[in-house]
């Protein structure tokens, strides 16, 4: 790491031979402009005019006052530098990044504003260093060691400070390592280096040798916010940077150009992009950081490695994470949530994600919680101890906190409180010296300024908006403050000192003050901006964001006395002086307009009904002028120039005058000089969107200044109201312009924002828009600011984002304080350092003791709800209730005559139904006009109608709502629940509640089914695939087998007959010896190797270890899950699917079933209504002695129809109307249910009918009966007789209904119980199969992973076993044709021998000249054409080569000259040598071709064996990989409980004969199992001994074999040698049989003979064809010839006209204007021409050509005479 560090140190120092230029490209990066040619050379000569570079020492510091940055103060004014002097700071930056640094034992550092604030925690007191470029402050960062800290400025070019402490003196300036501002700065570990990253615009990265004040490396860090850079504390040339969404990894890369920096973003993925604010680097390397939504990622390689979370998806913190610390091994957190959680950093470091969307899942080791409404920002750990912590808490806190987590763990203790964010609003005592501030933090703060303490601080539900303090004119103690808050109300706050009271019990410690609520009022329903106290006392205004002002008058309490409304949101309001005529309030209002509107009289007005009350108001709208100012401007500018320049003019000529026309020159270029043009002015531009009102004041009576933002900022403009503006509907058309103006002098952008003037006016404080103070000195009565010109500037707060929002001045006037919207509050002392001093030890701020009836007094009620009505709308809604109670008092009224008047009628109805008939009055005497009985039935209907269309939203409502209750509840259930019931028994029967399946269940069959497809798909692919493979292999062997080389003999016709006899023989005797060779090979390939394993005993022994029959136990250690067994989470789900169905068709056939009993049973219930009716009318015409009892009619039982109470009618919704209105109209009720009955009586009326017309009849026919005949008596008998026996009969059948129902009921109940059962183990499946498929669910993907892995191993296996097959079949096929080349060379060699023939005294000749090796022509590829030889003649050297031995020497062949035949040899003989030499060379050529590509294809087989073996290993890996998976899984499925239901007769699991309590050890088989394994044993013992005896033969046939081998051997020896014998007999010597064979007959001869002959005959016939040929090329020469001619004489032509031509365009050279388009057509015939006669010239050259060639060959055709070539 030193070796490094010093590695930069040096690349600092710039050798004095190396170029300066170089020296720049080494420093500049990737991002970084590259200066022009200009500024290379001004640097250039500055560094040859630059002194040598300076060494700093360790000692050496600049002077503070000289860098220090002062106020501003106009040239030539009067104004003391020290006019103010900073006393004190009151707030803190609590939302600013990294604002909170510890330093020394216990010292505070933090940027506010342009200053840096040392705070001392025990003491509270203050130090501060102040910014040197009045730009303000970007961060503070503390050295490693502690003596040091360094301060990075804002504005522009700004520096940073290094600042040594304690002293505070300016120890190094680091200048040039931004533009605008620095956003971060830190120190490596050991120091000696800082990074600085600057703010918008180059957000430029460097890294400094700050010692030194060199750069030594820089580069643009990313083109957004950079929130944070570091230095990697174990390496040191890395670093690591963060911002708007990025991170960037940093790396010092040594070059061949030198040191580099070179940044890495990091790539965020599928994670969503984010900010990141913190971030720690790991001693590895990686890089953990936070992220918007609170999870933690782990970098490496600037890529996410994984994301963490805690438990169940929840976040490392709610919100983002600000600051990591790496601390003592554990890794630490802070998030805005404000919780500190530290994390195992071993966990997080060895983290690792197999899927890029997983999430890794842990728990923090501790967490501390600061607070609910904390938001931690950074932390620093204070130096004496180890665990404890100084945090800054972004809602305006700084916290001590204790991350021990131990036993003695203290509390978090807050160590400071401030207001967080923007402090809206401050106001001083008018008495004393307090201060009273508000912000959105919903806080209300008391300070005593004079002794920089903060006395109070109340807290409310809402942010406070607006704040002053009372005037002494109404509360002479200045105790009371009034203050706005964010949901428009306003509270009188009371300020007193508690230590004089009686002490509230249990309270042991008081403050110095207190607040309490003496009032809460809600007059607007906005944020309340400005709050004013009339200057006499009696009134007080407020305005809010909604428009409007409100007036109340003051007292205890305080009475509103109505409000106004505004055209705009109100900035501000200003009470008119007391010297003043009439008292008017001035409001500002945001949008650009100004009312002035008039005190409000309290008794003049009346605010029953309203609080809006009339007042005059005058309306001025601002119309902007600032680009007719500044077009002004430009025109006196130019007027200006031009008088300027017009005297300069006129003193040149009075001078040109006086040389007396010494240069008269002069005056003639003056004269021709002209006006300059003049560039257009400015246009007058007007903002479509009127500038924001500030802030203004009155300067007289209607008569005002304003201060502007956005456009029209940088003046002060002077309005007035004019008479005319009154009360208007239109007054947005009504704008007026400023009567006059102020510029304020650099203050074009920053506008002002507050104003204050003194007591005697003649100080005008300013606060400006960008945190700077202005005090502007005036004269006396100067209302309309003439004076103001010269002024006093200090940037205080924030140039940025600290705007003054409130400047205030002292009672004494003796303190200036200002609050800004960076969260800073700051004091200022206007007198001298030393009298501030000595009034600061003297004084301090007196709190006003509350009154003598204090005690007493009632607290007032607050407004807590920001819901709440305010005054106006409380009493609109007061108003609103009072009308509505009036209206329902009168109409109760009105129906209590109703009521009276109905009763009175009711009373005449009842008289009038008790006369008699002829005297009652009917329904129509009751009407008194028809037409009032007409009307009423309409004005019924109508509301009936308007009821239906007032209720139709309702009813659609309902409709829907009963819809969707259906749709959740009724429409999934296919059958519900219905209970059968038995006539005669109390056995029932239920049915199941089906439901059906719902659309996932069917998408996920569809699934499953699609998948399954897919599979069986990807099954068949395969299996063609092979079989296409197969079929191919088929097809090779076939085409191998089928092209075999057949010999062309070409011979003549006359020969042929003769030679057919004779290759026939050869041919057969050929293919005897070719098959018996097949036979011989196949015959060897057939002998196995002895190590080979036969397939079918391969495939028998993997059929019995696979059906072995033993029991595997799927517990056991080792066990394998077969591929056939293996399951997965798809199968299961499957199996799932298919349970569910089964089980949903059980249940549905069981309740079909029982639905089907029930509709028997109402079919029978119906069935027995009419057999009792019959039996019924039976009995009227039985004797009662005879009556049998008739059975009641059995009924329905309400949960056999369920459905029932999903059916409603009119009776139903009455009854459930009438139970809704009992309560309340029991009348009605009573009415309705009179109609009901009535309705009932008449819905009843039939079956009493008949009843009573079956008595009339019966009693008719008893009064009706007389004394019977015998015959009659005997039919009556009979017919008595007929009815008992039909009434027994119909009782029976009822009786036999009843029981067959019972019955079925009964069987179908005991099918039930059975499947009651089935459906239970269904159940507990189906519990089981869920859980094996959640379980499978997490091996689901690492599975398919894996499997996937296998499958490809496999296809690649397959691919490389097809490339090996095709290789090896190449191979094979390639030794057949050398075998067979072999073979040709060997029957070659024999043909030589044959034809030598027997003592032939040339053999050693010519087997010489056989065996010779000569150089031969190579076969050229290319086609060559027939009448190319002239051409074959001209061919290169390169088409001839040697044979592979050609460099041999010659050695062997003696020197034999072969070019000549020996007299004494036979020519026929030599030349049949010469012939067979050439067919050898070919053999030869052919062999060694054929011998090289066997070798190439041997070397291909090799790697491809080789890379057989490798994928084999793969597959094998792969495989196993995959069972251990399986068997992982199965493992996992083992620890799964299945429940089996077992009756004690199936348990044989018994232990000293008893049943022992524990059945873990045992195991459940089924009954098929354990008798399949009894039967194995059987079968293994007699397969055992059956084996036994197929071994013993296997062993005697392996002995009798051996013996017939020897045999045979012994037979074939003899045999050969008995072959030799006869050949030596026969032939002399051993001779080879099959060249005998194939050699009786010399064809090479003969075919050579015949070539012969072929070959003179076509020579004759192509001679003749030559011949011809040159005829006709003689014709052509002799054509062309005569064409060439002629175009000579045409050439010859117009060459003579292209000379007249010449000569006649040079006459007419000036005159050929007219004619040169002819000219050019001319031109291009004659270009047509020479070209053609070009053409004609390469053409006779072609002629030419040809003739020579001709010639050559034997013509005797002479050239013609060339004619001379044309000049």
């Amino acid at each position: 790491m030193e070796a490094n560090v010093e590695k930069v140190q040096e690349s600092t120092k710039i050798p004095d031979s190396e170029d300066p230029d170089e020296e720049d490209i080494n420093y500049m990066q990737e991002g970084e402009t590259v200066p022009t040619e200009e500024e290379e050379q001004s640097t250039k000569k500055q560094d040859k005019n630059a002194p040598e570079e300076r060494i700093l020492l360790d000692d050496f510091f600049y002077d503070h006052e000289e860098i220090c940055s002062k106020p501003f103060i106009s040239p030539e004014a009067l104004i003391p530098k020290n006019l103010l002097t900073f006393v004190h700071s009151f707030g803190y930056d609590s939302t600013r990044r990294v604002n909170l640094q510890l330093i020394g034992g216990g010292t505070i550092i933090f940027v506010a504003g342009n200053l840096v604030i040392f705070m001392d925690i025990k003491t509270k007191e203050q130090k501060y260093i102040r910014s040197s470029s009045n730009g303000g402050i970007g961060i503070v960062m503390v050295h490693p060691g502690g003596n040091y800290f360094a301060l990075g400025e804002k504005g522009i070019k700004p520096n940073i400070i290094i600042y040594e402490y304690p002293s505070l003196k300016p120890y190094r300036i680091l200048q040039g390592g931004t533009e605008r501002g620095y956003s971060f700065v830190d120190f490596n570990l050991s120091g000696n280096l800082l990074v600085s990253v600057g703010e918008n615009p180059d957000y430029m990265a460097t890294i400094w040798n700050w010692k030194q004040e060199k750069i030594v490396l820089r580069s643009k860090a990313f083109s957004q916010d950079v929130y944070r850079i570091t230095f990697s504390p174990e390496n040191e040339e890395q670093l690591t940077s963060s911002g708007t969404g990025h991170i960037k990894f940093w790396k010092m890369v040594e070059t061949f150009t030198g040191l580099k920096l070179k940044g890495e973003l990091g790539r965020f993925g599928k994670t969503a992009l984010t900010d990141i604010v913190g971030y720690v680097e790991l001693p590895d390397g990686k890089v953990i950081s936070g992220s918007e939504w609170g999870n933690m990622l782990l970098w490496d390689s600037g890529l996410i490695k994984v994301e963490l979370c805690r438990k169940n998806g929840k976040p490392c913190h709610q919100g983002s994470i600000n600051q990591f610390v790496l601390d003592e091994g554990e890794l630490i957190t802070i998030g805005s949530d404000g919780c500190v959680r530290v994390w195992d950093f071993e966990t997080i470091d060895t983290a690792e994600s197999y899927d890029e969307d997983s999430v890794l899942e842990m728990e923090p080791m501790n967490e501390l919680i600061v607070g609910r409404n904390v938001n931690l920002q950074s932390m620093v750990k204070f130096k004496d101890s180890n665990f404890i912590w100084c945090a800054q808490d972004a809602n305006g806190g700084i916290w001590k906190l204790d991350l021990s987590f131990s036993n003695i763990t203290q509390d978090p203790e807050r160590l400071f409180s401030f207001h967080a964010g923007v402090i809206q609003a401050m106001d001083l005592s008018p008495l004393t010296y307090l201060m009273a501030t508000t912000a959105l933090d919903c806080t209300v703060r008391i300070y005593d300024f004079v002794r920089n303490e903060e006395l109070v601080t109340v807290k409310y539900r809402q942010g406070g908006t607006a704040l002053t303090w009372a005037p002494l004119v109404s509360y002479p103690k200045g105790n009371i403050i009034a203050v706005g808050f964010h949901d428009g109300v306003i509270r009188i706050l009371e300020i007193y000192d508690p230590q004089g009271l009686a002490h509230v019990a249990g309270r042991t410690q008081v403050g110095e003050a207190e607040l309490r609520l003496k009032q809460a009022l809600k007059p607007h329903t906005a944020d309340v901006t400005a709050i004013a106290y009339g200057l006499n006392g009696e009134m007080l205004a407020t305005g809010s964001k909604d428009s409007t002002v409100f007036f109340f008058q003051l007292g205890n309490p305080y009475v509103p006395v109505g409000f106004i409304r505004v055209p705009g949101p109100v900035v501000s309001l200003e009470w008119s002086p007391p010297f003043y005529d009439k008292s008017t309030l001035l409001i500002f209002c945001e949008n650009g307009y100004v009312v002035q509107a008039a005190c409000p009289e309290s008794e003049e007005l009346d605010t029953t009904l309203t609080f809006e009350i009339p007042l005059q108001k005058k309306y001025f709208r601002f119309k902007s002028i600032r680009s007719s100012i500044e077009r002004n401007n430009e025109i006196n500018r130019r007027k200006q120039v031009k008088e300027q320049k017009e005297k300069e003019k006129q003193e040149r000529v009075k001078q040109k005058k006086e040389m007396e026309g010494e240069n008269p020159e002069l005056a003639i270029k003056e004269e021709e000089e002209g006006e300059e043009l003049e560039e257009e002015l400015p246009i007058i531009y007007i903002p479509p969107q009127p500038s924001p009102i500030l802030c203004g004041f009155y300067s007289k009576p209607d008569t005002f200044w304003l201060s502007l933002g956005d456009y029209d900022c940088g003046y002060l403009y002077h309005c007035k109201f004019t008479n005319d503006q009154r009360i208007s509907e239109d007054i947005s058309k009504n704008e007026e312009e400023p009567f006059a103006f102020i510029a304020i002098e650099d203050a074009s952008e920053t506008p002002i924002r507050k104003m204050k003037f003194n007591s005697e006016k003649d100080l005008l404080f300013c606060g400006m828009e960008d945190g700077a103070v202005r005090v502007y000195p005036l004269k006396s009565n100067d209302y309309k600011l003439r004076s103001m010109q010269k002024f006093w500037s200090l940037s205080v707060h924030d140039n940025d984002y600290g705007h003054i929002n409130q400047i205030c001045i002292s009672h004494d006037e003796q303190f200036l304080l200002t609050c800004g919207a960076d969260s800073n509050i700051f004091a200022f002392g206007i007198l001298p350092q030393e009298e501030l001093g000595e009034l600061l030890s003297e004084k301090q701020a007196a709190v006003p003791i509350p009154s003598i009836s204090f005690a007493h007094d009632k607290i007032a009620d607050d407004i807590d709800d920001p819901n709440a009505y305010s005054l106006e709308n409380a009493k609109q809604k007061a108003e609103m209730d009072l009308i509505l109670k009036m209206a329902e008092e009168k109409k109760a009224k009105k129906r209590m005559e109703l009521n009276k008047l109905q009763e009175e009628f009711k009373q005449l109805q009842i008289k009038n139904a008790e006369l008699p008939e002829h005297v009652q009055l009917n329904k129509k005497d009751f009407e008194i006009d028809k037409r009032i009985q007409d009307q009423i039935n309409r004005q019924i209907t109508d509301r009936i109608e308007m009821v239906y269309k007032e209720m139709a939203w309702e009813q659609e409502k309902y409709r829907i709502g009963l819809q969707k209750l259906k749709a959740r509840f009724r429409n999934a259930i296919e059958y519900d629940t219905v209970i059968g019931h038995c006539f005669e028994s109390d056995h029932k029967i239920s049915t199941y509640r089906v439901t059906s399946f719902s659309e996932k269940f069917y998408q996920m069959k569809a699934d499953v089914l699609q998948r399954s497809q897919m599979r069986v798909e990807q099954k068949s692919k395969e299996n063609l695939c092979v079989d296409k493979t197969s079929e191919q292999d088929m097809e090779v062997d076939l085409l191998g087998g089928s092209q075999k080389p057949q010999a062309k003999v070409n011979v003549g016709l006359r020969h042929a007959e003769r030679l057919q006899k004779m290759i026939n023989k050869t041919d057969k005797a050929k293919t005897r010896i070719e098959q018996r060779k097949k036979e011989w090979a196949e015959l060897y390939s057939s002998h196995p190797d002895d190590n080979y394993e036969d397939p079918n005993d391969v495939a028998a022994i993997k059929d019995a270890q696979e059906h072995m029959g033993d029991f595997k136990l799927k517990t056991a250690p080792d066990y394998t899950v077969p591929e056939h067994l293996r399951i997965n989470a798809e199968t299961k789900r499957n199996q799932l699917i298919r349970l569910e169905e089964l089980i949903h068709e059980l249940k549905s056939e069981m309740s079909k079933k029982v639905m089907d009993l029930r509709n028997t049973k109402l079919d029978i219930i119906e069935q027995i209504t009419i057999l009792r009716k019959e039996l019924i009318l039976i009995q009227t015409k039985l004797d009662p002695s005879q009556h049998l009892p008739i059975p009641e009619i059995p009924s329905m039982q309400p949960d056999e129809m369920p459905e029932k109470k999903f059916q409603y009618d009119p009776k139903k919704l009455l009854e459930f109307r009438d139970e809704n209105l009992r309560s309340k109209n029991t009348k009605r009720t009573s009415e309705v249910n009179k109609i009901e009955k009535t309705a009932g009586t008449a819905d009843s009326t039939p079956d009493s009918l008949d009843h009573q017309l079956e008595r009339n009849t019966v009693k008719s026919l008893l009064y009706e009966m007389a004394p019977l005949s015998k015959l009659e008596e005997e039919i009556k008998i009979i017919e008595e007789k007929t009815n008992v026996n039909m009434q027994s009969e119909i009782l029976r059948k009822i009786s036999e209904l009843m029981k067959n129902f019972d019955a079925e009921l009964r069987v179908l109940c005991h099918q039930k119980y059975k499947l009651d059962i089935a459906l239970k183990m269904a159940d507990l499946r189906h519990v089981t199969l869920f859980q094996e498929v959640l379980l499978l669910k997490d091996f689901e993907k690492s599975e398919d992973i894996l499997q996937d892995r296998v499958n490809q191993r496999m296809n690649e296996q397959m691919e490389t076993q097809m490339k090996s097959e095709e290789s090896f079949q190449q191979l094979e096929a390639k030794k057949r044709d050398i075998v067979k080349l072999q073979e040709k060379e060997k029957a070659l060699y024999a043909a030589f021998q044959m034809s030598l023939g027997e003592n032939n005294k040339h053999t050693d000749f010519l087997t010489k000249v056989f065996k010779k090796k000569i150089r031969r022509r190579r076969k050229s590829e290319a086609k060559i054409s027939a009448g190319s030889e002239e051409e074959s003649e001209e061919e290169s050297d390169e088409e001839f080569g040697y044979s592979d031995a050609e460099d041999e020497s010659d050695s062997d062949d003696g020197g034999v000259d072969d070019s000549a035949c020996p007299e004494t040899c036979d020519p026929v003989l030599f030349d049949n040598t010469l012939q067979l030499r050439e067919r050898r060379l070919d053999i030869e050529d052919v062999l060694a071709e054929e011998k090289k590509t066997l070798e190439l294809i041997r070397k291909e087989y090799d790697m491809i064996a080789k890379k057989v073996k490798v994928i084999d290993g793969a597959v094998k890996s792969a495989k196993h990989d995959l069972e251990v998976l399986q068997r992982e899984k199965q493992q996992k499925l083992n620890e799964l409980y299945v429940v089996v239901p077992l009756k004690l007769h199936q348990i044989e699991y018994i232990v000293n004969g008893d049943l022992p309590n524990d059945l873990v050890s045992g195991l459940v088989f089924t009954n098929m199992a354990l008798t399949s394994l009894q039967r194995r044993i059987k079968e293994l013992n007699v397969e055992r001994t059956e084996q036994r005896e197929l071994y013993k033969q296997a062993q005697q046939k392996h002995v009798q074999l051996l013996q017939d081998k020897a045999e045979m051997t012994a037979e074939i020896a003899e045999l050969e040698e008995k072959c030799h014998q006869e050949m030596v007999r026969k032939f002399g010597r051993v001779v080879d049989l099959e060249a005998l064979q194939t050699l009786s007959i010399n064809m090479t001869l003969e075919e050579l003979k015949e070539k012969i002959k072929i070959n003179n005959t076509n020579f004759h016939r192509r001679t003749r064809q030559r011949e011809d040929k040159i005829a006709e090329l003689e014709a052509e020469l002799i054509h062309y010839t005569r064409q060439y001619t002629c175009r000579l004489d045409q050439l010859n032509m117009l060459m003579m006209e292209k000379e007249k031509i010449e000569t006649h365009l040079n006459s007419q050279q000036k005159k050929m204007r007219t004619e040169l388009q002819k000219q050019r057509v001319k031109l291009s015939e004659k270009k047509e021409l020479i070209q053609l006669v070009e053409k004609q010239a390469h053409e006779i050259n072609d002629l030419k050509g040809e003739i020579s060639l001709l010639m050559r060959k034997g013509g005797h055709i002479l050239p013609p005479a060339q004619p001379s070539a044309p000049s």
